[in-house]
């Protein structure tokens, strides 16, 4: 018998070949399709970014009009979808909605292969599920899809019944670019296995959100802000800090799995969110953390280069443009559904089962 290679986790595993994108933590660098992700943040729409991934090409003015279009005229939810999400309790969380909503999306017409008319569909109806789900649970009447507003414009739009600021477009904007694609991480891998058995898209969505869902992939953001929150002042910094750190605690926002020097997405956001909130005290306060936990990581766990990941400042984004705690997951999950759909489109067009072993540890009966 050949000696086998055990991963715990399939950590340093290569499970498939792709063209997406190119995650290198030693060196922090973050490349989609040949670009590097932070600049395509900074110069470059949601729209453009989604063409890139999709179409692996950045559209030219034909293109990237014809896409804008075909997401606004997909935004509206079938009615039986806003029945279901209406009857659901309002004491189910955010993630679980949007997952049973995805999941009541594929009932017609998603068969195998994945199409990149249903990846399109799919994207623009995502924002309309939270929108709609957050506006019953405010009590409000949901509001319509805007049809002029671009993506990002829109769900902002949806979320609080005016028409956002050309900054808050820009700088959530970033932060769905940013987060649009990561390589080969938990969900996405998801994504691929079920699309790899031949299932429809949706099955392999509904798959990456509940991987999503879980408090080791998404969900660090909304736990930033609980830290900033918590520590409350300047002056409380390093001493909450040091008693987190002496207890063993994880300090949210520092440190990736991934990512061992600058994580390339937090050094976009940084000037993103210091642009946006230049007069904001939480994010004075934000800041002020940053660098007192970066000092007292390197004293207390020297040479792990914990460095600020991106969520620090998703969160800082996030509460800039006014979403709440509850909506930092779900966000999340509305652009990265760009690069699950991307894998998804890739795995089919070069597809086998994907089907890892297990090594048995017990004892083989006599």
């Amino acid at each position: 018998m050949s000696e086998q290679i055990i991963a715990i986790g399939l950590e340093g595993i290569v499970v498939a070949e792709t063209d997406l994108s190119l995650v290198d933590g030693i060196n922090g660098h973050l490349v989609y399709r040949n670009h590097w992700a932070r600049d395509l943040a900074i110069h470059h729409t949601f729209e453009e970014v989604a063409h890139l991934l999709w179409y692996g090409a950045l559209p030219d003015k034909e293109q990237l009009r014809e896409l804008e279009e075909k997401l606004i005229a997909a935004r509206e939810l079938p009615a039986y979808v806003k029945t279901a999400i209406d009857c659901i309790p309002h004491d189910i969380d955010m993630m679980s909605v949007l997952r049973s909503g995805v999941s009541l999306l594929g009932l017609t017409g998603n068969d195998w292969p994945p199409t990149i008319e249903q990846v399109i569909s799919l994207t623009a109806k995502m924002p309309s599920i939270v929108a709609y789900r957050a506006a019953r649970l405010a009590g409000r009447e949901p509001l319509a899809p805007h049809k002029e507003l671009r993506h990002t414009a829109n769900y902002l739009y949806m979320l609080t019944g005016k028409e956002p600021s050309h900054a808050h477009v820009r700088a959530l904007d970033a932060y769905l670019i940013l987060t649009q694609e990561h390589g080969m991480n938990a969900s996405t891998f998801a994504a691929r296995v079920v699309s790899s058995t031949r299932s429809d898209l949706i099955s392999a969505i509904t798959a990456a959100i509940g991987a999503l869902k879980g408090p080791l992939h998404g969900g660090a953001p909304s736990e930033v802000t609980e830290m900033v929150e918590a520590i409350g002042t300047k002056e409380n910094a390093e001493p909450w800090l040091r008693r987190a750190l002496e207890n063993g605690e994880r300090l949210m926002g520092f440190g990736h799995r991934v990512y061992k020097t600058t994580d390339p997405r937090a050094a976009a956001l940084r000037v993103v969110a210091s642009e946006l909130s230049k007069d904001d005290p939480w994010f004075d306060l934000a800041t002020h953390i940053e660098q007192v936990a970066l000092r007292l990581l390197e004293e207390y766990k020297p040479g792990r280069k914990l460095n600020t990941n991106v969520e620090f400042f998703a969160a800082a984004v996030m509460r800039a443009v006014g979403l709440p705690d509850s909506l930092f997951t779900p966000t999340f999950a509305i652009s990265r559904v760009v690069g699950w759909s991307a894998h998804v489109l890739e795995q089919a067009a070069n597809n086998r089962i994907i089907r890892p072993q297990s090594n048995y540890t017990g004892i083989m009966p006599e």
